[in-house]
């Protein structure tokens, strides 16, 4: 049987799979143990349970429920509304103040979360009923919410880039140092695009508030902390003093004294927050656990090579014709997949190609965390049009879909500056890292 062949056999399988339902790390797992059954039968069995233990046994990956917890710590604590009364002060005096508080404080809760879903879940909570008090239009608040949320997966520390670097054994420190730029970029853009849009259209949103000077400088006691715990652990890990593992435990530790601190830790908030942790730690591994599996029987058969080979004949080796090609699809994956089965079911076809062209594996990181996001924002499967449809039912999915157009544009046009101009993303780690 020929590897095209089996390839088909293979897709199809998955497609129908998770059609039908099952969670993608059982479809993952089950073909690949099938794959390992019926193909390499010179391949022992045990071999996949070693695969398994092998992809959870890293001190990187650790960092991941550590980074989950101290986002859920600032979640349910209550310190998250000090943050966004804080740079109201700074954002609020702006065409659409509150929208572009709330885009400044996604990106400065994304510095410490790493998670897009913590992220535009506490920042619905706190935002939305405020938006709507003061008469903000549904589609504009909502838009901006989970577009904001998207955030933290750009700005570091990131989830998805500590997924991604184990996975294709990219310096995470590096990815790190990556997405400062690229999400500054596209936290301006944001921004941008709000005030543009309530240029256009004053109605859709009211006259923003005046704040004098002495009330931003005052607000420094409700920023102030965040920004202390976002120079320490990032100024740690590109200092070289701490490992992202070791940051992410130094990061739990002081999320909860600054919740002590403002009177809001108790041991309903912490289980919780423990409980939220090993959801989505649990998820993630399992997802890794299965897709690692798979990659190891797509690897020994020489599936990968022979996609990437036949991908670079048939582009002829142009370079933007095949980056074309591998964004429309994964935009169009993440219509349908969530972001971590998005990104290690297709890396280990689509990393030969990035490498085959030449390209950086650092700079295809970012590219990839920026069409992620797309994929939180678009429907039917967006998770963060799910999140806020949950905080507020009276809201549908294609209302909220619709408010994120305008900041769906502006994440392909960052993906299209990162292509032109990859320096934007490799800059800063040949600098500080």
């Amino acid at each position: 049987m020929s590897l095209v062949t089996i390839s088909l056999i293979g897709m199809g399988l998955l497609l129908v799979l998770l059609l039908s339902g099952l969670e993608v790390a059982v479809v993952l797992g089950w073909l690949g143990c099938l794959a390992v059954i019926i193909l390499l039968v010179d391949v022992p069995f045990l071999q996949v349970m070693k695969i398994v233990w092998a992809s959870c046994d890293s001190f990187i990956l650790t960092a991941i429920p550590l980074f989950i917890f101290m986002g859920s710590i600032f979640t349910y604590s209550g310190t998250t509304r000090l943050l966004f009364r804080g740079v109201n002060k700074w954002l609020g005096g702006l065409p659409g103040g509150l929208a572009c508080s709330i885009i400044g404080s996604c990106g400065i809760f994304a510095a410490i979360s790493g998670s897009s879903v913590a992220t535009a879940a506490t920042m619905g909570t706190i935002c939305l009923p405020e938006m709507e008090r003061y008469k903000y239009n549904a589609k504009l608040s909502l838009g901006t919410i989970a577009a904001g949320g998207t955030l933290g997966i750009l700005i570091p520390p990131s989830i998805n880039m500590i997924v991604y670097g184990e996975w294709t054994g990219e310096s995470i420190v590096r990815l790190f140092a990556a997405g400062i730029v690229p999400g500054i970029i596209l936290l301006t853009i944001f921004i941008g695009a709000i005030i543009l849009l309530v240029k256009l259209r004053p109605s859709l949103a009211p006259k923003p508030e005046k704040f004098t000077w002495k009330e931003r400088l005052y607000s420094i006691k409700d920023v102030g902390p965040w920004l202390a715990l976002i120079v320490v652990i990032l100024g740690g890990i590109f200092a070289g003093i701490m490992t992202p593992t070791e940051a992410a435990a130094l990061g739990c530790v002081a999320s909860m004294v600054i919740a002590l601190a403002y009177r809001e830790l108790n041991v309903k908030m912490l289980q919780r927050s423990l409980a939220d942790t090993i959801k989505l730690t649990s998820m993630i591994l399992f997802i890794i656990a299965g897709a690692k599996v798979l990659a190891f029987a797509v690897h020994y058969l020489g599936i990968g090579k022979a996609v990437s080979t036949a991908v670079l004949d048939f582009g002829g080796g142009e370079k933007y014709a095949i980056l074309v090609a591998l964004y429309v699809m994964y935009l169009i994956m993440g219509m349908f997949l969530d972001a971590f089965s998005m990104m290690v079911l297709t890396l280990p076809f689509v990393m030969p190609i990035i490498y085959g062209l030449g390209l950086s594996g650092i700079w295809f990181g970012i590219v990839l965390t920026v069409l992620i996001e797309a994929g939180l924002i678009t429907p039917p499967v967006g998770i963060n049009l799910y999140v806020l449809k949950g905080l507020n039912p009276k809201y549908d999915i294609m209302t909220i879909a619709l408010g994120s157009t305008p900041f769906l544009l502006g994440m392909l046009v960052l993906v299209a500056m990162i292509t032109y101009w990859p320096q934007i993303t490799l800059w800063l780690p040949s600098v500080i890292v």
